[in-house]
């Protein structure tokens, strides 16, 4: 399943290059499906949240497929990356993310 960040977030951004994805964005930023992969859409998208910096569900697959466990959680200072629990995936799923954004 995707993750989230939550309002412990402290906002260090270390967890920005962290993923393989580029799906990690600091609060109002936009956001597309190409920043960092090999995906070709590159319309920009509304920024997911104002105040917090964000992941983009359709981009993040927990690094399946990439790394043993997800980088962003790795390196998180204050433990404010949780599984998003509203947002389950089947890890076929996860890995047919990893395909359409590195091929």
């Amino acid at each position: 399943m995707p993750y989230k960040i939550i309002s412990s977030c402290i906002r260090t951004h270390a967890c920005i290059p962290r993923c393989p994805n580029n799906a990690i964005y600091k609060a109002g930023e936009e956001w597309s499906m190409a920043d960092g992969t090999n995906h070709p859409d590159t319309a920009k998208q509304p920024a997911l949240s104002g105040n917090l910096t964000y992941i983009v569900p359709e981009k993040c697959n927990d690094c399946i497929g990439l790394f043993e466990e997800p980088q962003c959680v790795d390196v998180c200072p204050t433990g404010a990356i949780i599984p998003d629990l509203d947002k389950q995936e089947s890890k076929e799923t996860l890995l047919n993310k990893k395909k359409l954004l590195h091929g």
